[in-house]
């Protein structure tokens, strides 16, 4: 069961005007299950994305920066879940680019205009006939009311839909930002989840689509962990359909730049946070903030090091106060000049470590009752300078192993 995480409430999620979402089943996988969703866009919509840095990205994600680069104008995103055309080579672009071509065909676009993304088992060939045969139900079941249906439609391992809405006043104007993500396992994006869908119906320079995409992932998608790993498919596409009635924002940093950023960012930090909350097995929700370092990187650096850790994070499964494992994650950061000796540990209000050793006013019963809870704060205190940075992870159960093994069957 996900941590802290509940099913949204599609009545309660924004329509964005300009957006219409279809779902359909296409049996790309499994029989029975929503796997095939479209996502359209009026004329005018700008587009910006960020995807995996991983250098074995699956063919839908070249074909997506292929599309983007072209500035065609997107006007319709296509999804698929069972199968990420990954490790497919010149074929899986080949059928990629042939999902493009049949929702082109289909809208009367050009197949630029179309981008396609794909989650699941790695090394098969993508069914494409499947999703062309598919694509007639999504598009006639296309409604602006659909995110939760949305939301469903893009899951694998997800045990729980993962959607969430805002508003903003912009211009006197009052804006929706509405967006989706999927994602349990094989998370440590480095830029994006898995997959993940932001819109909004504010008017957005469309030069300015880039620099926000990455500026939201790097305030949410970058900041999460579940098991260490890349994805060949994350993808992170924010969309902004200029419907609203105020003036185009041309600039990020302006004060309503900055309103309309804060928003999307509270948006795609509630995406990223509920993508660790359901992460595969995982019965912990874990914030690990770094304070004290000479500059963020290295912060986030220390941070990433405790919430990779295997020891780390079962020992956060077992409620075990086993502390020495952070101390030793903080040491083997790779921070060559670090000084032990100016190092705090501590778990949500509990002093465990000061100076480098452990405080003497330490017990290891309050360490345990903190382990014992659901939500759980790892706090050090680098004592190096001002920066500091958190990221959000997730313990490592019996549940996630098992998860894993049987995925393809």
């Amino acid at each position: 069961m996900p941590v802290n995480l509940s099913a949204p409430d599609p009545a309660a999620l924004h329509a964005v005007e300009g957006v219409r979402i279809g779902v359909a089943e296409a049996g790309i996988r499994k029989a029975g299950r929503k796997d095939l969703s479209v996502i359209l866009l009026d004329e005018g919509a700008a587009v910006g994305g960020v995807f995996t840095q991983n250098r074995f990205c699956a063919a839908p994600v070249q074909v997506c920066r292929d599309h983007l680069a072209a500035n065609f104008g997107i006007r319709a995103l296509v999804i698929n879940t069972g199968n990420a055309n990954a490790g497919t080579g010149e074929d899986g672009l080949a059928r990629a680019r042939a999902t493009c071509i049949a929702a082109a065909q289909a809208l009367d676009l050009a197949p630029e205009q179309v981008l396609p993304f794909s989650t699941g088992v790695i090394m098969e060939p993508l069914p494409v006939e499947r999703i062309q045969a598919g694509l007639p139900a999504a598009l006639a079941d296309a409604s602006a009311t659909h995110w939760g249906r949305l939301a469903e439609g893009i899951m694998t391992t997800d045990t729980v839909p993962k959607a969430f809405s805002a508003q903003v006043q912009i211009g006197g104007a009052t804006v929706n930002i509405t967006g989706v993500s999927k994602g349990a396992g094989m998370i440590r994006p480095n830029m994006a989840t898995m997959l993940g869908f932001l819109a909004t119906d504010a008017a957005i320079a469309p030069e300015l689509m880039q620099p926000l995409a990455r500026q939201l992932a790097e305030g949410s998608f970058n900041r999460v962990t579940v098991d260490g790993d890349t994805s060949t498919n994350d993808s992170f596409i924010v969309i902004a359909t200029g419907k609203a009635a105020h003036g185009v924002i041309r600039t990020l940093d302006s004060e309503e730049g900055q309103a309309l950023v804060d928003a999307m960012q509270q948006v795609a930090r509630s995406l990223a946070q509920a993508i660790v909350r359901d992460g595969e097995g995982a019965t912990k929700f874990i914030t690990v903030r770094v304070e004290g370092g000479r500059d963020a990187a290295e912060c986030r650096q220390v941070a990433y090091a405790i919430a990779h850790s295997p020891l780390v994070k079962t020992a956060f499964f077992a409620s075990d106060p086993n502390l020495g494992r952070i101390l030793a994650a903080v040491g083997y950061a790779g921070i060559a000049d670090l000084d032990q000796t100016g190092i705090d540990l501590y778990l949500d209000d509990v002093h465990v470590a000061v100076n480098g050793g452990r405080n003497p006013a330490y017990r290891e019963e309050d360490g345990q009752r903190v382990m014992a809870g659901s939500e759980i704060t790892v706090r050090v205190v680098l004592g190096r300078g001002q920066a500091a940075d958190t990221v959000w992870t997730c313990d490592f159960s019996h549940e996630y192993v098992s998860i894993n093994a049987d995925y393809r069957s």
